[in-house]
């Protein structure tokens, strides 16, 4: 199963939603081990070294220093890895509004990381583009 392609269908289609819990990204020096009791979100790695996006209790725990106190939305439509200006046109809106977001594709959905404190904004504007598509 590969995903949509349509940006309108796949805009319109979209339904978001606001995972529970605070996440922050935290990186690990190259050939450093995870620490114990920590499960992130995603990992990447990087030449630099090792990039978790992970609870931040996790990270507090495991005393990793960490940035980008945020929350996770899934967009909640199966896209496909090679759709074109979905991400581009969520991000464009999210800009409009002063809002960041970290934006990770993965094998069945896209998921936006932003600012905890806007997420609800986020949300908003989110819905509000799902439904103008709509029209």
């Amino acid at each position: 199963m590969s995903g949509g392609t349509d940006l309108q269908e796949l805009l319109a289609s979209m339904s978001p939603e606001l995972l529970p819990g605070v996440l922050v990204f935290a990186t690990l020096p190259p050939g450093a081990s995870r620490p114990d009791g920590i499960d992130p979100v995603m990992t990447f790695r990087e030449r630099e070294g090792e990039t978790l996006i992970l609870a931040e209790e996790q990270a507090m725990a495991a005393g990793l220093a960490s940035i980008f106190r945020s929350r996770m939305i899934t967009l909640n439509v199966h896209s496909s890895l090679d759709a074109v200006g979905f991400i581009a046109a969520v991000a464009t809106r999210l800009t409009e509004a002063g809002l960041g977001v970290n934006p990770v594709s993965a094998y069945f959905h896209d998921h936006l990381f932003v600012p905890a404190e806007r997420a609800d904004e986020a949300m908003a504007i989110l819905r509000a583009l799902a439904a103008e598509t709509r029209v």
